[in-house]
């Protein structure tokens, strides 16, 4: 009988600067597509609605998030991973970090460890510290530290195995931060492509996100064509999710493996071209929680997804 596999012992800094970095042993991924297992998400108990990006203050002025609604919210989404049999773990809630429930922003999981972004907003910036501590609790090593330049997670998008499509709107993620992650990738061996989108739809996982292998959610009227000729002719089928879906987060899903996905309620186009295709969906009010600046997407960073 094979002895246990011990813990690979918590570091800052896992990745090796000439590339070849080991893939962890017992957390990670490959793609954003297979069985997702265990995932880590932020609490809303402090949430506040603050002035983030172009949609959420758009919802500021017109008409400001419900927060005891959004908690409620939010606590229906937690239901929905736990009903899938996905273990979820949750950063340490802190009345400093109103925004930690988007919890893919200040840092990305990867194969080889959890990278540590630079957040743009610097009422934001405490939660890369507080996510460092998340995962020396959980056990997962640091992979490396983005200091170039601002960087987020939700534009750092895994389209399939070993292949990423970085974000780089300059106002949330700098084009300086964006080079850095992609030499990174570029040392590891992966295909890594920058996305350079208006900074008015935030993050590249507003209008682009994987469903299943060879299948992708993209908005087509707000995607530059070359990054949906360049899906295509990777093999990847494309669902055009509406303009008018796309600004409510309708493209901000979470892909839980094994034709299954927790998409907001109000993304009616998605969730019925996705039922077609005999996906089961667990559809989420998000329209209050949403409103702060950030959708399903956006609150969930994949710890753990097995083939």
């Amino acid at each position: 009988m094979n002895a246990p596999t011990r813990p690979e012992p918590f570091s800052l800094r896992r990745r090796n600067p000439k590339g070849g970095t080991a893939p962890l042993q017992g957390w990670g991924f490959r793609n954003e597509t297979d069985r997702l297992t265990d995932v880590l998400l932020g609490s809303a108990a402090h949430l506040r609605h603050l002035s983030t990006s172009s949609l959420s203050r758009k919802h500021l002025r017109e008409a400001p998030s419900n927060i005891q609604v959004a908690q409620a919210q939010h606590k229906e989404l937690v239901a929905a991973y736990e009903h899938f049999g996905v273990k979820v773990h949750m950063h340490e809630p802190s009345s400093e970090l109103p925004m930690q429930v988007y919890a893919r922003d200040s840092s990305v999981m990867t194969p080889y460890g959890a990278f540590i972004t630079a957040m743009a907003n610097w009422w934001r910036r405490g939660e890369n510290y507080a996510a460092i501590r998340t995962y020396e609790a959980l056990g997962i090593p640091i992979y490396d530290m983005v200091t170039a330049g601002t960087f987020e997670g939700g534009d750092f998008n895994v389209i399939e195995e070993g292949c990423v499509l970085i974000g780089c709107g300059g106002a949330r993620t700098q084009e300086e931060g964006a080079l850095q992650v992609k030499d990174w990738f570029d040392r590891e061996g992966w295909e890594t492509r920058l996305a350079y989108i208006d900074e008015y739809y935030v993050h590249i996982d507003l209008m682009v996100v994987p469903i299943a292998p060879k299948l992708t959610a993209v908005c087509l009227a707000c995607t530059e064509p070359g990054i949906v000729d360049w899906l295509k002719a990777k093999g990847h089928e494309i669902i055009d999710v509406p303009f008018q879906d796309t600004m409510a987060l309708g493209c901000n899903f979470m892909s839980l493996g094994g034709d299954r996905v927790i998409a907001p309620t109000s993304s009616k186009t998605l969730i019925g071209q996705l039922k077609a295709r005999g996906f089961e969906v667990a559809a989420v009010d998000m329209s209050e929680i949403s409103k702060t600046g950030g959708g399903i997407h956006c609150m969930a960073q994949a710890l753990k997804r097995v083939a």
